[in-house]
């Protein structure tokens, strides 16, 4: 009887240490939940449960001292290895893709480390377009590397924005055909002369007449277009500024640095903007047209 007793007694002893052997008790503070797959942190080498696995969760007392360490032991900048240590259930993590639920860095399932968004990844999630890598940003970034990053962004939306303006206005701006016979050609000329607005104190040989537009996308003017003239002498930059004051757009250009805000002119029959730094008379010829255009990007190329 009496070693009918003991013997259960003594079984179920041993099944606890075999059940406790398994995992491992989290050793967070008020937790000491037993998990049966532990996450052993790289910074203070403890051991924790799923909940309070993250540096943040556990109140890491060395935080970032994993990143540091695999910094030191890099070499040029790039890890000599991706996952460092033997995998093991106690350093493992979850696959950094949110979806995926797939635990890496085991005996099964080897980690890989992704160069450029700086996370960890399962092999089927290893490959950049696989976990949308492009989109992401890298953990540990400065955030001047992504102020640089943002503003590269910004001029390809810009020079995008431009093609596709191009191929959706190159008809609407299409100059109309000229007049064929010289006749009418210069009958035509003394029309815009005529209309045409400008500083009075330009001498007459030095003028260039234009026909003026404001982009309805990127602007808002009060007068869409005008026929002006200004000086041959004149920067393109100038002639911009006038014809803003002109059409009542607003002109921020003194003020702003990147081309978002930007006012540039557009060549309508040359197809390109201009430079600022162009002379009048060397970049157009009375009877042009020029338009108005904003937050499309430095000069493009025919």
């Amino acid at each position: 009887m009496s070693s009918s007793t003991t013997g259960p007694d003594a079984s179920y002893t041993a099944m606890d240490k075999d059940v406790e052997a398994i995992g491992a008790h989290c050793e967070f503070a008020y937790c000491h939940q037993l998990d049966f797959l532990p996450f052993r942190c790289d910074s203070c080498h403890h051991t924790f449960c799923l909940d309070h696995r993250t540096e943040t969760a556990h109140k890491c007392t060395h935080a970032g001292e994993w990143a540091k360490n695999r910094r030191l032991n890099s070499v040029g900048g790039r890890a000599t290895t991706p996952i460092q240590g033997k995998p093991t259930l106690t350093n493992a993590t979850q696959c950094s893709e949110p979806a995926c639920k797939t635990f890496v860095n085991t005996s099964q399932n080897l980690g890989v480390h992704c160069q450029q968004c700086n996370r960890t990844y399962c092999l089927k999630h290893r490959m950049g377009e696989d976990h949308d890598c492009k989109n992401l940003v890298p953990l540990g970034a400065r955030p001047l590397d992504m102020a640089l990053q943002s503003n590269r962004d910004k001029i390809k939306l810009g020079f995008g924005r431009f093609k596709s303006w191009g191929k959706e206005r190159q008809e609407a701006l299409t100059p109309k055909p000229k007049p064929s016979s010289k006749a009418a050609q210069l009958a035509s000329l003394n029309a815009l002369k005529k209309t045409a607005k400008g500083d009075d104190k330009l001498p007459a040989e030095k003028r260039v007449y234009l026909h003026v537009e404001a982009e309805a996308a990127s602007t808002t003017a009060k007068l869409p277009k005008a026929d002006l003239f200004f000086s041959s002498e004149w920067s393109i930059g100038r002639v911009l500024d006038e014809a803003a004051k002109r059409l009542q757009v607003a002109n921020v250009n003194n003020r702003v640095e990147t081309e978002e805000q930007r006012l540039r002119m557009y060549f309508v029959e040359g197809g390109r903007l201009l430079e600022f730094s162009e002379k009048v008379g060397s970049a157009l010829a009375s009877g042009n047209t020029v338009v108005l255009l904003r937050g499309v990007g430095p000069k493009q190329a025919k």
